[in-house]
């Protein structure tokens, strides 16, 4: 399927009090409903839950507790039923209930319908909702519970902003089973957006990338810094890999040669292709200029 090509996403756009323009809802998408308890796990009582305006008047950084080392664990590697419970232990009242009613909506109306699903404007209100440190979480939820297949991913993905594409990105591994969803991962692999290109490399390039397009992420990791402890299933996929050595060993002499140094993340990933190779020394250490050329 051919999707239209949209300008470059904004990388951290995470914060998005204005969704974009043509994400118009419904006339009936932000009337309350039904009320669902906030606590997980729990039947509905018959408290409502705050209405659309009621929860806009909750300032942002009052939408979650505070971040805690546990939220840098890899939303891909987290099953939604885990995720859910850890994401609702972490949001304050307003922001839990309007989570639980977005994933209800998402239920309730999976796929596509019309010219653009609830869920989408759900997707596209995360950030605000949640906050930016649960927004991706809360992406990744809805897509789930939407039930989002390729097409539908790669609506949000191309028409999003970088959260949003982030987010498709990391629910891959929970909604497709084939390799019919790498054209999205192969665009991510051509930015230079950081936080994308981590989501790129995660346990659904792993499986499909074959191993031409996988030695070039793990490259385009070293180019940009993004660490390969971010590269899913590195150790499997570099064991012994020559062509990945000879390719690391060629990037490392082109740095060595122009007085830059080399990246540390080098030597883990060439001596995982072969435990019994001497990485090359540091460019310091061979009398070169050291650091003081500029990084590309």
């Amino acid at each position: 399927m051919t999707h239209p090509r949209t300008s470059p996403a904004t990388p951290d756009a995470d914060t998005e009090s204005h969704p974009p323009t043509e994400r118009h809802a419904p006339a009936d998408a932000h009337a309350p409903t039904e009320g669902l308890s906030p606590t997980e796990g729990q039947p509905p009582t018959e408290n409502p839950l705050p209405t659309e305006r009621q929860a806009d008047t909750k300032p942002q950084a009052d939408a979650t507790h505070p971040a805690d080392p546990e939220d840098d664990r890899p939303l891909a590697l987290t099953p939604p039923t885990e995720l859910r419970a850890h994401l609702a232990a972490r949001l304050h009242t307003a922001a839990r209930a309007w989570l639980h009613r977005a994933l209800d909506e998402a239920a309730a109306n999976p796929g596509t319908h019309g010219p653009i699903s609830v869920w989408e404007l759900r997707i596209a209100e995360a950030g605000r909702r949640c906050g930016p440190d649960h927004a991706d979480a809360a992406r990744v939820l809805i897509l789930h519970a939407a039930r989002a297949d390729t097409d539908a991913l790669s609506r949000v993905y191309f028409q999003g902003t970088g959260a949003e594409r982030r987010a498709v990105l990391q629910a891959l591994p929970h909604l497709v089973t084939g390799p019919q969803a790498l054209p999205l991962v192969e665009d991510a692999l051509r930015t230079n957006d950081t936080r994308l290109l981590a989501a790129a490399v995660g346990p659904y390039a792993a499986r499909h990338l074959d191993s031409h397009q996988w030695r070039h992420a793990v490259l385009k990791c070293l180019f940009t810094g993004v660490h390969v402890e971010t590269v899913a299933d590195l150790d499997r996929r570099a064991h012994r890999d020559t062509e990945l050595a000879r390719m690391l060993g060629d990037y490392a002499a082109e740095r060595t040669a122009a007085g830059r140094p080399v990246p540390e993340d080098l030597y883990r990933v060439l001596t995982l292709t072969d435990p019994t190779a001497t990485p090359p020394a540091p460019a310091a250490q061979r009398g070169g200029r050291g650091t003081d050329g500029k990084e590309s």
